[in-house]
């Protein structure tokens, strides 16, 4: 019977304006294509090292313990909360959207105590808010998201690791939305941890999260240290708390990995850490001003232009992320034709929703490769058109030239 080898891959041409993955710089891809290394290549680990410099300056941090979790974003998320929060330990999680919910169902399976400043989807949490949880709580570990793409709101956190040292507190927060796009300013706002990914701001694919940890932190997961028995020496010391929960996500063994131990915990993701590292590269050859600048008038652009067709945007304008926009679905319009046409008649893809806003909201992203005005003025114009084809009435040409005139 003849095999069935399928065809080459030869994926459709689209213009990713959802809220994430988005496309990848070319940069990021041609990095990718070049050829193996062995893990403990003295080339090798050079680009691990440079690869942990280059990100310390995207975090805007000089903590030393910054490098890469091999997995998606949600592996950097996982990696963090199985290292920072013990069996049993109490943990309060910010949540105001469909990732604050994500945080509790990992929390869970560690076995978490765990407690939450719970907020209607849309909402971000004060100082005093926050402040009056830790103190009603009495966490060992505070976790929130920065930017939530299922409401499209950022959480400010100035402050936030300030609180959390003043009761004692470590501190984590999924910057995955972010990274790249908006200041994440790890040393500024004090926070102990920060994960993120490379699928969105950072204009790389879906596969590398970055992650940074201050040496607080550092401490405490070297703490739970325990080495696993087919890679430890005769002079290796575990610590002296209850071991970390899981192998793969054990901060403190992919720390020894990324020190000058080199201990051989996992095979490193060559062509991921070719990308994240080239990714990085680009952001700051832009520069941060630049580069967190570019985003906000994307995101400027594409909330006049939708307004202009007299669409409501979800949300506060006080709030918003600066690389994806909520928008209501106008009534009596289906959303999802609106998204079909879309795709099918413009190669465009944009994201619906989750929760209490599936149905009801639309969510266009502008992030990394994809920040820059023609392709907003693409996405606009394609909008107009399918809503239009779906009976709604639009003043033609008012989104473009809206988003025109907000870049001029």
């Amino acid at each position: 019977m003849a095999q069935n080898l399928f065809g080459q891959i030869d994926p459709p041409q689209r213009l990713l304006m959802g809220p994430g993955p988005v496309n990848a710089h070319p940069r990021v891809l041609r990095a990718m294509a070049a050829d193996m290394l062995g893990q403990f290549d003295p080339e090798m680990t050079a680009y691990m090292n440079e690869t942990m410099a280059l990100y310390r300056r995207v975090f805007m941090t000089e903590n030393q313990w910054t490098f890469l979790i091999d997995g998606t974003a949600r592996a950097g998320i996982e990696a963090a909360l199985v290292s920072l929060v013990e069996p049993g330990a109490k943990l309060l999680i910010i949540r105001a959207g469909r990732f604050g919910l994500l945080l509790s169902e990992i929390a869970q399976r560690i076995g978490a105590e765990i407690c939450t400043l719970d907020l209607p989807w849309g909402e971000v949490a004060t100082l005093e808010q926050i402040e009056s949880a830790l103190i009603e709580h009495k966490p060992q570990v505070m976790a929130c998201i920065h930017g939530d793409t299922s409401t499209t709101m950022a959480q400010p956190l100035e402050g936030v690791g300030a609180l959390c040292r003043k009761y004692g507190v470590l501190s984590y927060a999924d910057a995955t939305a972010t990274l790249g796009g908006m200041a994440v300013a790890t040393d500024a706002w004090g926070i102990d941890v920060v994960s993120g990914g490379l699928q969105k701001c950072m204009g790389g694919p879906p596969g590398s999260a970055p992650i940074t940890i201050s040496d607080h932190a550092a401490k405490y997961i070297m703490s739970r240290r325990h080495v696993e028995a087919g890679i430890r020496a005769s002079d290796t010391l575990d610590g002296s708390r209850p071991r970390i929960s899981s192998n793969y996500f054990d901060l403190a063994m992919v720390m020894d990995y990324w020190s000058e131990k080199r201990l051989n915990h996992h095979t490193e993701a060559t062509t991921m850490l070719y990308g994240a590292r080239e990714a990085a590269r680009i952001m700051l050859e832009e520069g941060l001003e630049a580069r967190f600048d570019r985003h906000k008038a994307a995101s400027n652009a594409v909330v006049a232009g939708v307004r202009a067709l007299g669409l409501n945007v979800f949300g506060s304008d006080a709030y918003r992320m600066t690389n994806v926009t909520g928008i209501w679905i106008p009534e009596g319009i289906n959303g999802e034709n609106v998204r079909t046409r879309m795709r099918e008649d413009f190669g465009i893809e944009i994201g619906t929703a989750f929760g209490p806003l599936a149905g009801k909201v639309w969510r266009i992203g502008a992030m990394g490769y994809n920040a820059v005005k023609h392709k907003v003025l693409l996405t606009l114009g394609a909008l107009e058109a399918c809503l239009a084809a779906e009976g709604y009435k639009v003043s033609r040409g008012a989104g473009v030239d809206a988003a025109l005139a907000e870049y001029s």
